[in-house]
């Protein structure tokens, strides 16, 4: 391949500037001319393309957000769309895309492969909701946001003997709640993966441990469960313990990348570029066991992630 591109889509993702570095660098070192797709497939449909040499991504690395910019992208997901961001490919010359966002990116780069112009997808989500991967691009970060915003809040709900209900985010997802939760302490997690009854799981055991002498609490909850305001008006109820909800919403998508997001971020768009370098496309970077590989399209996306319900059995026992 003479030129390759990269996009970012859907949600934005701590260490995603880092992704497109990799990209823009490896792709120079392997002799490629390397564009930029702005506002994901919406910039790619209408053309908003660039240039990109290795300065265009200095002193990036360390930034949260994208540079590229993301957006939804409603008319891509009809066939005349996708026709229009072939052409679009066309007319610049781009050759193959390295596509950096999570399960919904990962289809329009299916849909483009078939079309005739490789993908490579990246796992860019702070939901980590990606089944074909442990990990993904922006997850680290996340935890330690929610994490210190949690701590935050613990201090509070210490000086006022109060209970904290925080809802992180993860959409669907209860992976960043679960390594939140634990982090932090809490003496319940709410995740959409497991049933839970609040009168029996949350309730009963803030009143368990109340009486051995604990009086601030933190409950964490995941997105896809929701109703914070309203599980923190049940707990003050049933219990007498004043009780406050936080959403932490889209603070945890922001801030300076982590050591680990920068690193993975690096590695998985190095990736992504090797193997559009031997015109191989249709395929997303994973990280299974401590090793980065690559899977079919197709496959990861008809992929079930499990939920680590050992993990949740630990955070559950040891929060007395």
């Amino acid at each position: 391949m003479k030129t390759i591109a990269v996009l970012t889509s859907g949600g934005d993702a701590p260490g995603m500037n880092a992704a497109i570095r990799a990209v823009v660098r490896a792709g120079i070192s392997m002799g490629m001319n390397v564009k930029g797709i702005r506002r994901g497939y919406a910039g790619l449909i209408e053309g908003d393309i660039i240039d990109m040499d290795a300065r265009s991504v200095s002193d990036i690395i360390h930034r949260g957000g994208t540079m590229l910019y993301t957006a939804r992208c409603p008319e891509f997901k009809t066939k005349e769309g996708v026709d229009k961001a072939i052409a679009s490919c066309k007319a610049h010359g781009i050759e193959g895309i390295v596509v950096i966002g999570g399960d919904g990116s990962f289809r329009g780069a299916r849909d483009l492969s078939l079309g005739g112009i490789p993908c490579v997808g990246v796992p860019g989500t702070i939901d980590n909701d990606i089944s074909s991967t442990e990990y993904t691009i922006g997850y680290d970060t996340a935890i330690n946001t929610a994490l210190e915003m949690a701590d935050k809040l613990r201090d509070t709900a210490q000086s006022h003997d109060r209970c904290s209900v925080v809802e992180v985010m993860g959409r669907r997802a209860g992976y960043l709640a679960l390594q939140t939760g634990i982090a932090c302490g809490a003496i319940a997690i709410l995740v959409p993966e497991i049933e839970y009854d609040l009168q029996k799981d949350v309730i009963e055991k803030i009143k368990a441990v109340h009486k051995t002498g604990k009086k601030h609490f933190v409950v964490v909850v995941a997105e896809g469960v929701g109703g914070v305001v309203q599980i923190a008006e049940k707990i003050e109820e049933e219990t007498g313990i004043e009780s406050r909800a936080t959403i932490l919403g889209h603070v945890q998508r922001g801030g300076e990348p982590t050591a680990r997001d920068r690193v993975m971020a690096s590695q998985m768009g190095y990736r992504a570029v090797e193997l559009l370098n031997k015109g191989i496309g249709n395929r997303v970077i994973t990280f299974v066991d401590n090793k980065l590989g690559d899977k079919d399209i197709y496959e990861a996306l008809a992929m079930k992630k499990k939920f680590n319900v050992e993990e949740y059995h630990v955070a559950t026992e040891i929060s007395i």
